[in-house]
């Protein structure tokens, strides 16, 4: 796996380089500003982009733009979004822009190298990886979208650990279910979230995208 890490703080930086160099992946190039990131995702053509969300000069979104940015000149680059703290707004604008192969997680999670690694791999593998503390603030924010409501609150639970990234062995063994009984919650999601078997999208990605969609709709 390659990757191309983007962090302005060099410490962070180098330090996520050496963790990922440790567990015998291949960091091609490192960047501190978003102009730079993109050059080497363009010269180096990684596997994955590691990039903070606010980045030099004004550090508010430039990670996040040259996220979407690196995504439209690169359709199969996956990428990593780190960030210090929930930013729903970067959040949903990063995610709902594409169907796989994207992951926003709070900078905490390095630290926990085996989950931290956890959602890399999906990343890289053309899944979704959402911190969990994004997908607790995302729900206590939705309720404009009727179909949200239908949802009992086990579906809820369940959807939100689709959206960590978790497959539905991993969803049972964190509820203390079968595989089955989480099978069924699934299919009563797609039910009520009104996504068809006969649609061409992946109605697992489509149902988390949906919630993160809806996250953001004006409140009234």
């Amino acid at each position: 796996m390659r990757i191309v890490i983007a962090e302005d703080d060099p410490l962070l930086r180098e330090g996520l380089a050496l963790l990922l160099r440790a567990e015998g992946l291949d960091v091609v190039a490192t960047a501190d500003t978003a102009e730079s990131v993109l050059a080497a995702i363009d010269e180096h053509e990684p596997d994955v982009a590691i990039l903070d969300v606010r980045m030099p000069p004004t550090h508010t979104d430039e990670g996040v733009r040259a996220a979407v940015e690196a995504r439209r000149r690169h359709p199969r680059l996956a990428v990593l979004v780190l960030s210090a703290y929930v930013e729903q707004s970067f959040a949903t604008d990063l995610l709902t822009g594409g169907v796989g192969g994207l992951g926003y997680l709070l900078k905490e999670r390095v630290g926990r190298v085996e989950e931290f690694m956890g959602a890399l791999g999906r990343v890289a593998g053309g899944g979704t990886a959402i911190d969990p503390e994004v997908v607790a603030q995302l729900f206590t924010r939705t309720r404009q979208d009727t179909r949200m409501e239908r949802l009992s609150p086990r579906e809820r639970e369940v959807l939100g650990l689709m959206a960590e990234g978790l497959g539905n062995s991993a969803i049972a063994g964190r509820l203390v279910v079968t595989d089955g009984a989480v099978h069924k919650h699934i299919r009563s999601i797609f039910a009520k979230l009104d996504l068809s078997p006969a649609d061409q999208v992946d109605r697992r990605v489509a149902a988390v995208l949906h919630y993160l969609e809806n996250a953001r709709a004006p409140r009234h």
